[in-house]
């Protein structure tokens, strides 16, 4: 099963440079989860490996399960208002497996909070099964394990429900009529040589496509518009991966470019929190960038093309014929948000080592 390794190169949450984060020299660095950057291929494929079994396990089966984290504690801190994120959150940790005690934080109190969900460490003892949950705060400061719920420049959790989601469908485990497959068949075999097209804004989620995908296999094409690109130190990272896997790895103004042969179209909102005050620029900057079917049949994708959207979705990134379609993998996409969030902190605060 996964484990992350010891150390890890971890990555600061927000600002486009990364660094190490040095530990103090009398207690262990905590392994954090704060972007797919800092996995193997291996790593992310393990995850998705026990997200599918998660899921097999809660829906599909009627045995007893275990309860690995009872009496634990986890503390969930947001910076950023959140809807999916924390009831994906919340849910998984009130799964039967799990059994947590939850204690909600503000921002900025990851000293005090670290504290109060991690006795183990300061007093000479490696336990595991404490943490945070943190959105928008870095990991230099914490005394334990975080998971990065969202920040400005990554959103692993997303990528991994994204990831788990194609692995399904290529498995055909979304189909009402057929039985959950996707634990049966490793990831490795269905997401290689996917060709993936983001239309949108450069933001945190293409940043996460961008460190994952290609290291993966997945081919990543990005149309964005000018002045809307993603960070340049993922761009790097991408291009490096691609070279070692074979993954293709496209940036364009253009659409139609984009969805060339795509497999999968993804966007998401043009207009995040904070960004109101911009919106009537915003949308004349994103004109033609809404996700149609005029839009994948001029630029060629392929017939079966599916379309993934993180939520919430407003109608000038997609229109109604393509998110309520056949082809819209949305809800499940968001479902899946609960079980790989599960898997992530069964790595870190079960099977982990600190």
């Amino acid at each position: 099963m996964f484990s992350l390794p010891r150390p890890l190169l971890t990555r600061t949450f927000i600002g486009a440079t990364t660094r190490r984060h040095y530990a103090s020299a009398t207690r262990p660095s905590p392994v954090h989860l704060l972007t797919l950057a800092d996995l193997t291929a291996g790593q992310i494929h393990e995850l998705l490996v026990s997200s599918a079994q998660h899921k097999r396990d809660a829906k599909h089966t009627d045995k007893p399960p275990p309860q690995p984290l009872r009496g634990k504690t986890m503390a969930i801190m947001f910076s950023k208002r959140s809807t999916r994120t924390r009831v994906a959150t919340e849910s998984a940790l009130a799964c039967p497996r799990y059994v947590f005690g939850i204690a909600g934080y503000p921002a900025g109190r990851e000293r005090v909070a670290a504290r109060h969900v991690h006795r183990g460490v300061e007093h000479g003892r490696r336990d595991h099964g404490q943490g945070l949950w943190a959105r928008g705060r870095r990991a230099r400061h914490s005394t334990v394990p975080i998971i990065n719920a969202l920040s400005a420049k990554y959103h692993p959790t997303q990528l991994l429900a994204d990831l788990l989601t194609l692995h399904e469908s290529a498995t055909n485990s979304l189909t009402p009529t057929s039985d959950y497959s996707a634990h049966k068949t490793h990831p490795s075999k269905t997401l290689p040589g996917l060709r993936v097209a983001w239309v949108g804004d450069g933001n945190n989620i293409l940043n996460e496509m961008l460190v994952s995908m290609p290291k993966l296999g997945v081919h990543l094409a990005a149309a964005c518009p000018n002045g809307y690109t993603p960070d340049p130190d993922v761009v790097q990272i991408a291009k490096e991966d691609g070279k070692r896997t074979g993954a293709e790895v496209l940036l364009t103004t253009v659409p139609e470019e984009a969805v060339k042969s795509a497999d999968v179209i993804v966007t998401d909102t043009w207009v995040s929190m904070g960004q109101e005050t911009e919106k009537q620029r915003r949308l004349k900057d994103f004109a033609g960038y809404q996700i149609t079917m005029d839009l994948a049949r001029r630029g060629g994708a392929n017939s079966g093309w599916k379309f993934m959207h993180c939520l919430p979705r407003k109608p000038e990134e997609v229109d109604d014929e393509v998110f309520y379609s056949d082809r819209s993998l949305v809800f499940p996409e968001a479902e899946n948000r609960k079980w790989t969030i599960l898997a992530a902190i069964d790595a870190l605060l079960v099977r982990g080592r600190f």
